[in-house]
């Protein structure tokens, strides 16, 4: 089962701010992500952009359908903000989506993006309850952290954000690697092959069933590379290498539109260095003693 959104299904490595403890002093800054749809606000700074600080948030007028206090976290206090769907942006500003925005924003509000709009589709998308269908309400902490987290008052179910696992995978044969084409893939662009993780499966097995399904090969030496939060809209990408281990390539055409194996001095379009693809590719090239910079992207 490979995944619908694997646009690509990855990205730079990027945990640790979002991992540290949300308590802290009083913030130095409180930044506002604001959200139409997938679509961040930004003062576009010549080819950069930044978000809303308080100050900016103030003056712009708008008004919140809205809103959630992820925390403090590098000094900062974040605030996801959801946005009409037909907010039209101030003087000013501007909406894009955050793809284009990658390289433009400073990592660390880039990455409360990615934290901030996954908050913004939960609570958009969970305002009843699957049970009984209630109306949930956002559980009230008065002392540390906020906690996200919602609770029906009727059932007391509780809701927290969707994370979706999935794993990609680079394999290896020799001196080549596998790489695959998705039909929905921009251009002519190759990537690793990704899939969501099933119901009931080890991360593990979900490497060897994917590559199977996708390509028709069999694989062995599996190996925990990193992860990654992939906000669209809400995995979680984990890496691995791997080693061919027997089978020729087949790839599944309702999955891709091609594959093969590459060698380092041969390599097709890749993804951009937003994504963990990149990131494995980029590893690989490494050891094959090649510069990543020497590869073709589609950004």
């Amino acid at each position: 089962m490979s995944p619908h959104r694997k646009g690509q299904l990855a990205t730079r490595p990027v945990a640790s701010a979002l991992l540290r403890p949300y308590w802290a002093p009083v913030p130095e800054e409180t930044l506002y992500f604001a959200f139409r749809g997938r679509e961040l606000l930004v003062h576009p700074d010549g080819p950069h952009g930044r978000v809303p600080d308080e100050a900016s948030w103030a003056a712009l007028g708008l008004r919140p359908v809205r809103q959630n206090d992820l925390g403090v976290t590098d000094g900062r206090r974040v605030i996801a903000v959801e946005l009409a769907d037909d907010a039209a942006p101030p003087p000013g500003t501007a909406i894009e989506g955050l793809r284009a925005l990658f390289g433009r924003l400073d990592d660390v509000s880039y990455r409360h993006a990615f934290h901030a709009v996954q908050v913004v589709d939960w609570d958009k998308n969970h305002q009843y309850c699957s049970r009984c269908a209630a109306p949930v309400e956002r559980v009230a902490v008065t002392a540390g952290p906020p906690e996200l987290a919602k609770r029906c008052e009727r059932c007391c179910l509780s809701f927290y954000p969707r994370i979706s696992p999935a794993v990609i995978v680079l394999v290896e044969r020799g001196d080549t690697v596998l790489l695959g084409r998705n039909a929905r893939f921009p251009g002519a662009m190759h990537s690793t092959l990704a899939g969501f993780v099933e119901a009931g499966e080890t991360l593990e097995e979900a490497v060897v069933r994917e590559i199977r399904e996708e390509a028709g090969i069999a694989v062995r030496a599996i190996r925990y590379f990193g992860s990654q939060p992939w906000p669209f809209p809400d995995s979680l990408m984990l890496a691995f290498t791997a080693e061919h281990a027997g089978g020729e390539v087949r790839p599944d055409p309702s999955e891709l539109a091609d594959a093969g194996w590459f060698r380092a001095d041969a390599m097709p379009v890749v993804p951009p260095r937003l994504s963990i693809a990149r990131a494995l590719i980029d590893a690989w090239m490494r050891r094959q003693g090649r510069d990543p910079d020497s590869l073709r992207s589609v950004l």
